[in-house]
């Protein structure tokens, strides 16, 4: 593929959607051609597969159910929106991907990270972001700031416990264990400016 594909990973407050939104514009100014996305969602039918999967009221959604909804709403924002983008030459920044899929499926729901990873492969086709930044914060901290944002769509995953929470944020670090060549951490507990710089100059090593 022509472009470059970068995904941004975190648990819930991580900031990272943030972030993403000031890369984006500071790498519009500079020239470059960026898509920013975002999963699940980015195109209507993802969008439409995002409702039912973050709906609060879906309280009885089922582990593999959810597991395969986030696949299903993967493959049709791969096909329709992410790789005719990278086909061009576009530099495509996504707010979640697969690796998201692995951590809060893999492990917080307790399905296994090598089940769960097998499950999108079918979506996937072997297409892995050229580089992964991982938004570290403690949970307690982001879901502070979810409390404090009125603004901010509050979902499903966001009501869980803290124990899934801590979960989500253990499975990110085995992740992170795993592609280390992929993955790189940044501190997102830092000021959001410092955060900001330091992933704006983690993604212009890949441009």
């Amino acid at each position: 593929m022509k472009g470059t594909f970068i995904t941004f990973e975190g648990p819930e407050g991580s900031g990272k959607t943030t972030v993403a939104r000031m890369v984006l514009e500071s790498l519009n100014e500079e020239g470059y051609e960026v898509l920013y996305t975002r999963e699940p969602g980015g195109i209507d039918i993802a969008e439409q597969i995002r409702k039912v999967i973050l709906d609060p009221k879906n309280t009885a959604m089922d582990a593999k159910t959810e597991a395969l909804l986030y696949a299903a709403s993967r493959r049709q924002h791969l096909i329709e929106k992410v790789l005719p983008a990278l086909e061009k030459g576009t530099v495509v920044i996504c707010d979640r991907f697969v690796d998201s899929s692995l951590v809060y499926q893999g492990v917080a729901r307790g399905l296994g990270i090598e089940a769960v990873y097998q499950m999108n492969l079918f979506a996937i086709e072997d297409v892995m972001p050229d580089a992964t930044i991982f938004f570290d914060v403690a949970p307690e901290i982001g879901l502070q700031r979810i409390a404090e944002n009125a603004h901010r769509e509050v979902n499903r995953l966001d009501l869980e416990t803290l124990d899934f929470h801590h979960h989500v944020y253990e499975g990110y670090q085995e992740v992170l264990r795993r592609y280390p060549e992929r993955i790189t951490r940044v501190d997102a507990g830092a000021a959001l400016h410092d955060v900001y710089q330091t992933v704006l100059a983690e993604v212009r090593k890949y441009l």
